[in-house]
């Protein structure tokens, strides 16, 4: 007898996207659903997509500064045009140390004002807060000129138990 299938959570939320410009249209509408204090994890092997989706955020988010990767300065603050949360854009990828690296940064001071994105934070951030919004690109791997990606956001704690995140999809 098979067990019976667990509950789909509301929580979770799959997404095919064709394109970079797809990509960048998705953070536009995930821009929407944020508002400050809210940490994003951005997971996905090098060529994901993970800056193109940053990008579109800050374009929802009408922050100022073009949103590219801060690979060598590892976060960049771009401070909101319009009265919104500024946006804190972290990139995680040569910090080994976990989160004693990240309090360098000092995110959790920033975390209650902004809306603070982490490429490469999986094992690094966690800690900061309960609830936090998981975005995982998958992406084909060996055919780099394949621009299918999947991406999966899982809202984790209280904030996300809420929100919709499959109005995404439409």
């Amino acid at each position: 007898m098979e067990a019976p299938a667990a509950p789909h959570d509301p929580a979770d939320t799959e997404l095919t996207v064709t394109s970079p410009d797809q990509m960048r249209e998705l953070g536009r509408r995930l821009a929407k659903l944020l508002r400050a204090g809210d940490l994003v994890m951005l997971t996905g092997e090098l060529g994901a997509g993970k800056t193109t989706l940053s990008r579109g955020l800050g374009e929802g988010l009408g922050v100022r500064g073009a949103v590219t990767s801060p690979t060598f300065v590892i976060a960049r603050v771009h401070p909101s045009l319009g009265g919104g949360p500024p946006l804190v854009h972290v990139d995680a990828y040569r910090l080994g140390g976990g989160l004693d690296e990240m309090e360098d940064l000092d995110l959790d001071v920033s975390l209650p004002e902004s809306v603070i994105v982490v490429e490469w934070g999986e094992g690094k951030v966690e800690e900061l807060t309960d609830d936090r919004l998981e975005v995982v690109i998958h992406r084909a791997v060996g055919d780099t000129t394949d621009e299918v990606r999947h991406v999966t956001l899982t809202g984790l704690g209280e904030r996300w138990a809420a929100v919709d995140l499959s109005v995404l999809a439409a």
